[in-house]
């Protein structure tokens, strides 16, 4: 609406159009009548206490909330609406004297319209985030009869340590037995050394409390068994037990809300990776437009940015607008081609590309600043998030996992035609080689993303590294914070060494043994994507960031990393089925599991039946294939459900195909696939929709010899009757060489917080994208980067 033109609303179908698209839909359609709005920006008024550079101080925050009084500020524009009905082709204005000349049937029809278009929430209404309130906290269930010791401790006022590092900060006291003991561990080694958690799983003792915030208004109370922060009632008496008046004490150190309202003022803080050490150059134009953050969307806009910097989806979705727009349904609001070619086209063509106006300059007569008007990703948003956990929320993503979400729906989405996806597609080959005989096998899986493991042991500053972590440990808070230096030649070396396996189970001698296994490229795509692996779980699976600055190229070869295939001589292992896990008596339904690898998944705190399933799923094979079978299945649905196995009349790849949901099955051939390949899908993931559908696409291989096309059809009966595909993923291939054309940068504690930007060379000129500002980019952190986008050099 506030765009030039305006928003034509149709009257009938509740569609808006823009200027330019408006004729097509009437054209199209026959629709004629249209609620014209338009909207002008309404000029700030200046505060009182402003500095007069035309923008009003904002007050910092002392609440850890959003839109509401002492948190962090929504910013509402505001504007002034002119709302008018137009008839097309001609757009002749209907005035309120036409109106009154209608019949009262037609005016009151017209009427009631306009009322329920101005009345009804957009998408932009409801995705917004209006208020949240990150103080809210609970009563512990803990708190109204917790047991404490009596063994005679008594808390001095001051000098606190833990008592198992002699730590001076941070320090926590256990309110059932009056320990003290330091706090977690932040990313970046600062914080505490873990102790008070891991006394709680010893011990069990569920509450702390933190010293130095403890006021006669009250204090930081932590539940460890509720893992939040919570309000404990009874805390003068708790607290009494162990000598500590609470009508005395004063605040010493932060609270945990003042600790978590810096980190998130610290988002435009972060001056490395945001280069805000320099003054950054807007830059305007094609390419160059820049995306609102809808509230932590950052993520979404720097990926977006990026994937339409690649060919193959400008030529699929920004080439082909007219043909998509004149041939997308009647309801393009839910049609992913349109949403995926409209936001396209909004960051190609140019159009949304120019600097924001200052709301306290009526006449524009000051600098353009580095904000743009850009565009706002809402429907697009809430079209790739529809029915997802977590991209359905405004809560911050981890934008490796949303690059995957997108391509997953890019390949569901061109079944037919050009597959966009397969810019990033490529084989990888595993070698495994039984060191007891000396047999190899030889297996290939397709994946989208080099995951780069990061060896810290290869830190060149290792020196600087142990100093700075000897001073915080002495408790010198004037230590500075030494990031690993590690050298992105380790990090190949780390990706492509042997692994051992340690449980192997050879089908050459029949039962587990070592074995080591060698992953190597069996095709280079066009565009590779490297994800720096930066965000691990401690030894205590407490999940952190490895904070580390790799001395990534600008180009790569990786031809070296070529898989060979099988070597002249080298004898295969049989394909032989590891022994079944289930007694011959098919009257025993108890399978016959490793109880000690179960035992150690479930002291990881996953649910038993999750546990058992691992250990099945993976023939007994051993711990770390059992966890990466439950990191993979976490999401599903029946994750927690009970082992049920095949035999029984519910077991999954055994569901009768009368029992299975006709409206799944018209799903999934909806997407391209036959009914018999949706039944093989659906009985292979005990009838549950989303597991079947990635199934699905994770065998292609095993359904070559089944029809796949557009609506279930034979491939003779779709697209005039064309070849039938190759078997196998399509993949692109060519050689290994590489040069840098992108980069996402991840700034914060975890993936669940913090702040993305994209830096993308254009034309020779690194661009950094950070939202609605887009400028040239002085410094590149290329170091500091979480995904990395190459693209292949032409021989």
């Amino acid at each position: 609406m506030e765009s030039e033109g305006g928003l034509y609303v149709c009257m009938n179908t509740f569609l808006g159009f823009g200027s330019q698209y408006v004729d097509r839909y009437h054209a199209r359609t026959g629709q004629r009548a249209y609620l014209h709005i338009t909207r002008i920006r309404k000029a700030k008024k200046e505060d009182d206490n402003s500095s007069g550079s035309g923008h009003p101080p904002k007050k910092k925050p002392t609440r850890l909330a959003i839109g509401i009084e002492g948190g962090f500020d929504v910013e509402q524009e505001l504007y002034e609406e002119d709302v008018k009905v137009v008839i097309l082709p001609d757009r002749q204005e209907v005035t309120s004297e036409d109106l009154a000349t209608m019949p009262d049937v037609v005016r009151e029809r017209v009427s009631l319209s306009m009322a329920g278009i101005m009345a009804a929430d957009s998408v932009s209404h409801a995705l917004q985030v209006q208020q949240w309130d990150g103080e809210v906290r609970q009563e512990s269930r803990h708190a109204a009869d917790l047991k404490q010791l009596d063994n005679g401790v008594k808390i001095p006022p001051s000098g606190w340590r833990c008592e198992v590092c002699d730590l001076q900060e941070n320090i926590w006291m256990n309110l059932v037995d009056g320990k003290l003991l330091c706090g977690r561990r932040y990313f970046d080694g600062s914080g505490g050394n873990n102790h008070a958690l891991l006394h709680f799983r010893e011990t069990g003792y569920p509450i702390a409390v933190k010293l130095g915030t403890i006021t006669p208004d009250g204090a930081d109370v932590y539940s460890y068994d509720e893992d939040d922060m919570v309000l404990d009632s009874k805390l003068p008496e708790h607290l009494a037990h162990f000598g500590i008046n609470m009508m005395t004490m004063e605040k010493t150190e932060r609270t945990m809300t003042e600790l978590e309202i810096a980190v998130n003022q610290r988002v435009g803080e972060w001056e490395v990776i945001q280069e805000s050490g320099t003054t950054l150059r807007p830059m305007f134009g094609a390419g160059l437009t820049g995306m609102k953050n809808l509230g932590n969307s950052c993520y979404l806009n720097s990926v977006m940015q990026v994937l339409f910097t690649v060919p193959d989806f400008q030529n699929k979705y920004v080439s082909n607008i007219d043909k998509i727009i004149d041939e997308a349904p009647s309801d393009p609001t839910q049609d992913f081609k349109t949403q995926v070619a409209k936001l396209g086209y909004g960051l190609l063509s140019g159009e949304y590309s120019k600097p924001a106006p200052d709301p306290a300059d009526e006449n524009g007569a000051s600098e353009p600043r580095g904000d743009q008007i850009g565009i706002a990703p809402r429907m697009f948003k809430a079209l790739v998030g529809r029915g997802h956990a977590e991209f359905s929320t405004n809560r911050q993503q981890d934008a490796q996992e949303f690059l995957l979400h997108f391509i997953n729906m890019v390949e569901r989405n061109c079944r037919s035609g050009s597959n966009p996806s397969e810019a990033f597609r490529f084989l990888v080959e595993e070698r495994i080689v039984c060191q007891q005989s000396q047999k190899a096998k030889y297996t290939q899986r397709v994946d989208y993303i080099v995951q780069l493991p990061v060896p810290m042991d290869q830190a060149t500053n290792t020196e600087e590294l142990q100093e700075a972590e000897r001073r915080r440990e002495e408790g010198d808070s004037s230590a500075p914070t030494v990031r690993a230096q590690i050298p992105f030649t380790a990090c190949m070396a780390a990706l492509s060494e042997p692994e051992i396996l340690t449980d192997f189970w050879s089908s050459a001698v029949q039962s587990k043994t070592t074995a080591t296994k060698t992953t190597r490229f069996a095709s280079f795509p066009d565009h590779l994507v490297i994800q720096i692996k930066k965000f691990t779980f401690g030894l205590d699976w407490v999940p952190k960031k490895l904070d580390v600055s790799i001395d990534v190229p600008d180009t790569l070869d990786l031809s070296a990393l070529r898989a060979t295939g099988q070597q002249p001589g080298e004898e295969l292992l049989p394909e032989v089925a590891p022994p079944p896990l289930m007694t011959p008596d098919v009257e025993v339904k108890a399978p016959v599991l490793d109880d000690s690898t179960v035992s150690q998944l479930c002291e990881m705190g996953f649910p038993l039946e999750a546990c058992r399933k691992a250990v099945y799923y993976t023939g007994n094979t051993g711990i770390d294939a059992a966890m990466n079978w439950i990191m993979s299945h976490m999401d599903d649905p029946d994750f927690a459900a009970p082992l049920v196995l095949p035999g029984c009349s519910s077991g999954p790849g055994t569901t009768p195909t009368e029992s299975l949901s006709e409206e799944h099955l018209a799903t999934i051939v909806s997407m391209g696939f036959s009914r018999d390949q949706a039944t093989k899908a659906l009985r292979a993931t005990s009838n549950v929709l989303e597991r079947a559908v990635d199934w699905i696409f994770s065998h292609l291989d095993d359904l070559e010899s089944m029809d796949v096309s557009e609506g279930g059809r034979s491939a003779a009966e779709s697209e005039g009757g064309r070849d039938p595909p190759p078997p196998g993923p399509r993949v692109k291939d060519g050689a290994g060489k590489y040069e840098l054309f992108a980069f996402v940068s991840h700034m914060g504690t975890s993936t669940m917080c913090g702040h993305y930007v994209c830096h993308i060379k254009k034309d020779q000129q690194w661009v950094i994208f950070n939202d609605q500002k887009v400028c040239a980019s002085e410094k590149p952190p290329k170091d500091l980067g979480y995904l990395y986008f190459y693209r292949r050099v032409a021989e």
